[in-house]
Parts: C-alpha cells; sequence; structure tokens
C-alpha cells in the first residue's frame, strides 16, 4: 500500500444505553445490550415517531430488510425512538403503536436521554445526525456503517452473507 493512503479506524461500538424496550410482541421487557446480542451482526434502526422521512423511506426499508432476513439467526434488528426533540410528542407510550404498524418482531426500545427529557443516549454516543438514521455493528462490536442514507437492495445483498 503506498504511504499516503490512510486506513481509516474500525470504531467499536460504544454500548447502546437504552432503558425502556419492548420485545417483538410489544411486551415491556428489561433493558437490552450489545453483549444480549454476542457474535451476531447488529442493524439498529433510529427514528422518531413524528420524523416524516422516518414513516416514508425508514421504516419501509426497514421492514423489507427484516422481511429479507428473517431466516438468518446472525442478524439482529433493533429499532429505537432517539429523542433528541418533541419530547412530549416521541414517548415510550408510542414505540409499541409504531411497532404494530409496520408489522416488525423485532426489540423496539425509547431513547430520550438519561432523564428522559434530554438528548437522546444513541445520538451522543454514536454521533448520529437526527432521524431516520441506520447503524450496522459487525459481530466483533465494530460499527461498520452509519448514515442517513441507506440504500437498501444493496444492504441486503450484503446482509445475505451474513453467516
Amino acid at each position: 500500500m503506498p504511504k499516503h493512503e490512510i486506513i481509516k479506524p474500525i470504531l467499536k461500538a460504544p454500548e447502546i444505553k437504552v432503558k425502556h424496550w419492548i420485545d417483538a410482541n410489544g411486551k415491556k421487557i428489561e433493558p437490552l445490550n450489545l453483549s444480549d446480542f454476542e457474535g451476531k451482526f447488529k442493524v439498529i434502526y433510529c427514528f422518531q415517531g413524528w420524523c416524516a422521512g422516518c414513516h416514508s423511506k425508514g421504516f419501509p426499508d426497514l421492514k423489507k430488510m427484516v422481511d429479507a432476513l428473517k431466516d438468518n439467526s446472525q442478524i439482529a434488528f433493533l429499532a429505537i425512538q432517539t429523542v433528541f426533540e418533541g419530547f412530549d410528542e416521541n414517548t415510550y407510550d408510542k414505540i409499541e403503536k409504531t411497532q404494530k404498524q409496520y408489522d416488525l418482531k423485532i426489540p423496539f426500545g425509547h431513547d430520550a436521554g438519561d432523564d428522559g427529557k434530554s438528548r437522546s443516549n444513541i445520538m451522543s454516543n454514536y454521533q448520529t445526525g437526527g432521524t431516520p438514521w441506520f447503524i450496522f455493528i459487525d459481530k466483533h462490536d465494530h460499527i461498520v456503517f452509519a448514515d442517513f442514507h441507506l440504500n437498501v437492495d444493496a444492504a441486503i445483498s450484503f446482509l445475505k452473507t451474513i453467516k
């Protein structure tokens, strides 16, 4: 490799630190951690309930990925409402409604910061730029993708290689 090329460092994923969760069936559960998905590839979808782009693009893309990869036990999907504004509208009680609306049988979390009314921990720890936002974390807990812009068909093709 030429001396002038820079190798982009692989970033270790910080803990997700989301306190409020529902399971794939909408039942309240204890907080999830990355270690709960040890050895699996993790896809985290960050949204806000009132985000138009989350509903017009993000959720349809997430649903397409979940459906295409539902038989791959090596991939874990999580949806997290990352609240950074509209704390009275983007509430915990609305995540079950959103989960049902898109028929997504995956865990959903609600992250409005440690005190429930400040910037989302995911947004702070992962330096996300808002919503909708996708984060891909490999089997070794390294962040391999984090962005607004997701080519869902390319993502599905890539995720199908995970064994």
